[in-house]
């Protein structure tokens, strides 16, 4: 059968602002006032931008030179390595397990910025109470009952997904719209509300808990984590190239999706700054929300929590989804755990979804003893971290294709291009990494999360021949 091609840009461009626009622009103003100050804010979203849109063409490329590469970039990272060799298993294996954790540690990230708005409805979610205290940690009222939420709402989409989907678009679609009304609204709202008093002073030193003075380098470094994390998604785009109108039309559609997303993300996060004071966003849970109140008063801030938490429902179901696939397609490929093949008698990769889910209920623990804004920095830390290895190895596998010339034969100004390209991604995924050592204690859980795939490698099958699924 033959694939149709009739995705034209404006839908791919679509495709690709909606990948991107998830539950980072919900938390990220508060997240981002909290280590740096405007300059540095600012600062840290353009230079992320070019090095996210530096990301994107790399995977744009490897889409239209190497399309038999597909199904996700532990393909690449495979195929960095001699074929069929332990090295090129072992890598594929890897970016498979940093890719999954990635998704499911995000998942926590989303289903908590879910409950921060849904806590405008209910306030005892945010109950500070301390009920008892385990080893030194407190259990508060407000994080129990908000771990029960969280539950109730991975578990729901959980047996949703296993049950069929095909509501699933519909739910989607409901969502996008209310992210849409969403945005405007409070673009419109916060316009008039805007004070440039709230900017000043523009730049000026933060200083950390450990008393620890950050300048305007050291800003846009503790920054650029979580600015990434808004972007994470972006390789998701090249995915439908093959359903293209028009090949060109897949680099277009990216480049164009992320300046409207980098717009977007520029302006409601000065927005946010030029409506709350600093230090109202550093302490806020939601803070377009509040940003709305400040500007057009409770009922506004209602408005926005509703559309925040219908849109961030809707990111759940799909990344759910999404966090379960990961695993099954690259067992598919014989990168992963046999295991991951199992699927239920509609189509769900049942297996995968369970140990997915598991794993995120696990994380979920973390709303129990800390406020969802501190649930929320840690995970986006550690799946923005996990992101950044199947970046860096798809950028390494476009710097070899260059040097060889693989692909190249009768474009070398192609080639030269390229080059420069995959070169800037591969510094700029080096240097997030790098970034990310200025929290040393989430760092290396971060590195040991991922290093843990290690213990499960010897259940990857080395036979090179086909396998079969594994009966349910």
């Amino acid at each position: 059968m033959t694939l149709k091609r009739n995705l034209g840009f404006w839908v791919l461009t679509a495709l690709v602002v909606g990948n991107m626009v998830g539950s980072g622009i919900f938390m990220l103003p508060r997240s981002l006032a909290e280590v740096a100050s405007p300059s540095g804010v600012l600062t840290a979203w353009l230079i992320t931008g070019f090095g996210v849109l530096m990301t994107a063409l790399v995977f744009g490329n490897l889409s239209l030179r190497k399309p038999e590469l597909n199904g996700g970039p532990q393909n690449y990272a495979k195929a960095l390595f001699k074929q069929d060799s332990q090295s090129s298993l072992l890598a594929g294996y890897l970016v498979s397990w940093g890719y999954w954790v990635a998704n499911w540690s995000g998942n926590v990230a989303i289903i908590t910025t879910f409950a921060s708005y849904l806590s405008t409805f209910f306030p005892v979610m945010t109950n500070g109470t301390i009920l008892f205290t385990v080893m030194g940690t407190s259990v508060k009222l407000g994080g129990v009952i908000t771990f029960i939420i969280c539950s109730i709402l991975l578990w729901s989409v959980h047996f949703l997904i296993l049950n069929g989907i095909e509501g699933a678009g519909k739910v989607n679609f409901i969502a996008t719209l209310a992210k849409v009304l969403g945005f405007l609204l409070f673009i419109l709202a916060c316009l008039f509300a805007f004070q440039s008093s709230n900017l000043v002073p523009f730049y000026e030193p933060i200083e950390s808990e450990g008393g620890v003075t950050s300048g305007f380098l050291s800003q846009i470094n503790n920054a650029a984590i979580a600015t990434l994390w808004a972007f994470v998604g972006v390789e998701s785009a090249v995915v439908f190239a093959t359903r293209a109108k028009k090949k060109s039309d897949v680099k277009k559609a990216t480049i164009l999706g992320l300046l409207i997303a980098l717009a977007l993300y520029l302006s409601i996060t000065l927005l946010v700054m030029g409506t709350l004071q600093q230090q109202e966003l550093i302490n806020s849970q939601k803070p377009l929300v509040d940003s709305l109140m400040a500007a057009i008063g409770p009922s506004g801030s209602m408005i926005m929590a509703a559309l925040g938490v219908i849109s961030l429902l809707g990111a759940t179901v799909g990344w759910v989804l999404l966090s379960a696939e990961v695993p099954f397609q690259a067992a598919q490929q014989r990168m992963f755990i046999t295991n991951f093949l199992k699927e239920n008698k509609k189509g769900a990769p049942v297996f995968s979804l369970w140990i997915t889910n598991l794993c995120t209920q696990l994380f979920l623990f973390s709303v129990i003893s800390q406020s969802m804004a501190s649930a929320f920095d840690f995970m986006i830390f550690i799946a923005t971290l996990a992101f950044l290895v199947p970046y860096l190895f798809a950028s390494l596998y476009q710097l070899k294709l260059v040097m060889r010339g693989e692909t190249y034969e009768k474009s070398g100004r192609n080639r030269t291009t390229d080059g420069i390209i995959a070169a800037v991604a591969a510094i700029y995924s080096l240097w997030v990494i790098y970034a990310g050592t200025a929290d040393i204690k989430t760092f290396l859980f971060g590195i040991a999360l991922l290093a843990s795939g290690i213990l499960f490698y010897p259940f990857v099958p080395k036979q090179s021949e086909s396998i079969k699924k594994p009966a349910d």
